[in-house]
């Protein structure tokens, strides 16, 4: 499948989405938000991948909106800034709600919006030495389509103090804020990625995707009350689906489960 912004690698069970526009550090325009969606949807629907990496070609993660893109906003109708904004919310929900588990890697810089696609994703692993920003504010502007993911991932104080400030931060507090999963050296980098990965694809995949759904619903969704049946007819289907009897037999007569390859 072949983009304008983007590189899409498929090996070894891993589907990952390069954002390619090095020459101004990944920043994203309209075309960008496009494809990523359609990168999503399409590597959700591919049977070889069974995780998904965002990754970023170049010094840069990504560096937020591209500004000739903000530039051409600023012409336009209500209507359309609306349009806009709505599909870089679609994008950032495409990521969240993928059916396969998501892992941003991160490194360099990710300012502004950029954040919007780590903080989306299952899992976000920088560079300690990498730089963030949600630095909206500094142009009179407000972080509106990444928030209701920063704000999930960091907690409504640290997103206040992120977002208001705008302030610089390296990957060491923005793991201690919640914004990263995990900050290492850069040497140590492709390790934590490929330990992480073993224990994905060392999971059932069908297993993986209810568990996301689980999790979304139980967050999103239900109340405990509602949750009473929800959870106890999901955990009875598993039990008895194909997976679900190999991964118990398999627990049982002291084997590896037919996913593992």
């Amino acid at each position: 499948m072949k983009f304008e912004t983007l590189d899409l690698e498929i090996e070894n069970l891993i589907g990952t989405i390069w954002f390619n526009r090095p020459q101004i550090h990944n920043a994203f325009n309209e075309l960008m938000i496009n494809e990523v969606i359609e990168a999503v949807k399409y590597l959700n629907e591919n049977e070889e991948v069974r995780v998904i990496a965002l990754r970023g070609r170049g010094k840069s993660f990504c560096a937020g909106a591209d500004l000739n893109w903000m530039r051409s906003l600023a012409g336009y109708t209500h209507e359309q800034n609306y349009a806009e904004s709505y599909r870089l919310s679609e994008c950032f929900y495409t990521i969240y709600t993928s059916e396969k588990p998501t892992i941003a890697l991160v490194h360099g810089a990710c300012i502004g919006g950029g954040n919007g696609f780590l903080a989306s994703c299952d899992f976000a692993i920088a560079e300690e030495n990498t730089v963030f920003s949600l630095s909206e504010v500094k142009i009179g502007i407000v972080p509106a389509c990444i928030s209701p993911y920063v704000i999930k991932r960091v907690g409504e104080y640290n997103a206040r103090e992120l977002m208001l400030t705008g302030k610089r931060i390296t990957g060491r507090t923005a793991r201690k804020r919640g914004l990263l999963n995990k900050s290492v050296p850069s040497y140590k980098f492709d390790e934590e990625y490929h330990e992480l990965v073993h224990l994905l694809l060392t999971s059932g995949p069908k297993a993986l995707t209810h568990c996301k759904k689980l999790i979304y619903d139980v967050s999103n969704k239900l109340s405990l009350s509602d949750a009473l049946g929800y959870t106890a007819q999901m955990i009875a289907d598993i039990r008895a689906s194909e997976e679900g009897q190999e991964g118990m037999a398999a627990f049982l007569e002291k084997r590896k489960p037919n996913w593992i390859v």
